[in-house]
């Protein structure tokens, strides 16, 4: 049986869709995460990034794999459901974490979060994923869009910088140009969300956000976990987060010591 949170529906929808709705799945976290935010910003660590283009409006700012250093952060991945439904979701037997994320748009934000697949950036190939999106505050029109059925697509989309909007690999034959979901009629999920919900979605799924225009901020935790099939590949060119020195070799699972290992299913429990 699947967690509480989710039902055989929503393995079903991920499975066709590649993104469902995880109703409160941090929801015992959010005061925690919102700290563990205020820490990043504070204190932010190698990758992170302001998005926006000099005399824009507004802050975006991200950042990621800062799990060891914010106890909030690791906290949250190990001690909410989230490893669990992420097995039930991935109908793995097994959950590793990948790595987490903060995005944050602060009122006045007009820049959208660009289109893109997380998997062109990574060095990961499989099945086999899963990506939670959690706001941390309540989110209408600067909710996370994802294109339903694009982790299917037979060829993946060109990832892009953010900022200059130029290609992140020099050899760009093997991807697609980057759709526009609105002008081409793709059929985008989105949801009006409370803090701790969650979008559950496949790393190959085309996704991003618009600005925010409103008077609130917008706090987004978000965490990349894999599964059984999950393995390292080589990109043509440096990935994104890069993990310098993980001395990994085409096929192989990631290393546990750098990629733990926090749900096994035959153990029914999180791997503490």
């Amino acid at each position: 049986m699947p967690h509480p949170l989710i039902t055989q529906r929503h393995i079903d929808d991920f499975a066709r869709d590649g993104a469902v709705l995880v109703k409160g799945l941090f929801a015992d976290h959010v005061d925690s995460l919102r700290d563990g935010v205020a820490q990043n910003m504070a204190s932010p660590g190698p990758y992170a990034a302001e998005n926006l283009e000099p005399g824009a409006a507004g802050r975006f700012f991200d950042d990621y794999c800062n799990w060891q250093r914010i106890p909030a952060f690791e906290q949250a991945i190990r001690t909410s459901p989230a490893a669990e439904v992420a097995a039930d979701l991935m109908q793995s037997e097994t959950t590793q974490l990948f790595h987490d994320h903060v995005l944050v748009k602060e009122p006045g934000t007009a820049k959208p979060t660009p289109w893109h697949q997380d998997g062109p950036y990574y060095f990961v190939e499989g099945r086999q994923t899963v990506s939670f999106w959690s706001p941390l505050d309540p989110v209408t029109d600067a909710s996370l869009r994802c294109v339903a059925g694009s982790h299917l697509w037979p060829r993946p989309v060109l990832p892009t910088r953010w900022l200059s909007q130029t290609s992140f690999y020099p050899e760009t034959d093997a991807y697609i140009p980057v759709p526009d979901p609105d002008a081409e009629g793709l059929r985008v999920l989105e949801w009006a969300m409370q803090p701790g919900d969650a979008v559950a979605f496949h790393f190959a799924v085309l996704h991003g956000a618009r600005g925010n225009a409103t008077a609130a901020r917008r706090r987004a935790f978000s965490v990349r976990m894999v599964g059984d099939d999950a393995r390292y590949t080589r990109r043509p060119g440096p990935t994104s987060p890069p993990f310098p020195g993980h001395d990994m070799v085409q096929g192989q699972r990631l290393r546990d010591d750098w990629f733990p290992t926090i749900y096994r299913r035959d153990t029914a429990d999180p791997v503490r």
